[in-house]
C-alpha cells in the first residue's frame, strides 16, 4: 500500500504499476485535476497545504478502511500539495483487485 503526499507531480506510472499484479483482473485510476473554474469564477492555481502526520495517518486510516470491506486490494494515494497550475494532477487513486467492481467500490470509496 502507498499512501504519501507528494510535493513534486504525480507520478501515475509508478502508482498504477503498484497495484498492478497478475491476481488483479481490475485496475481502477481516479486522477482529480485543478479545474479552470469554480462557482462561475476562473481559477489559475490551487494550493495545497497539509500537517503531514495528521494528513497521512488519515489517509492511511481510509485506505485501511476500503481495504477491510473490499479486500483483498492494492492501493495507492497520492496527494499533491504545494502550488498547483490549472491541469495539473492534485490527487491519484489506484486499486487493484481480483474483480473491477470491488477495485470501482474502493476507488469511489477513498476519493
Amino acid at each position: 500500500m502507498i499512501v504519501e503526499l507528494a510535493a513534486q507531480p504525480i507520478d501515475s506510472s509508478r502508482l498504477i504499476a503498484s497495484v498492478s499484479r497478475p491476481s488483479n483482473g481490475g485496475v481502477c485510476v481516479f486522477i482529480g485535476t485543478v479545474r479552470d473554474n469554480a462557482d462561475g469564477r476562473a481559477v489559475v492555481k490551487l494550493e495545497y497545504e497539509a500537517f503531514e502526520p495528521m494528513a497521512l495517518a488519515k489517509l492511511y486510516a481510509i485506505a485501511q478502511q476500503a481495504a477491510e470491506r473490499w479486500g483483498p486490494l492494492d492501493l495507492a494515494i497520492s496527494h499533491r500539495v504545494g502550488v498547483l497550475q490549472v491541469g495539473e494532477a492534485s490527487v491519484l487513486i489506484a486499486a487493484g483487485a481480483p474483480h473491477r467492481g470491488e477495485a470501482f467500490a474502493a476507488c469511489r470509496f477513498i476519493i
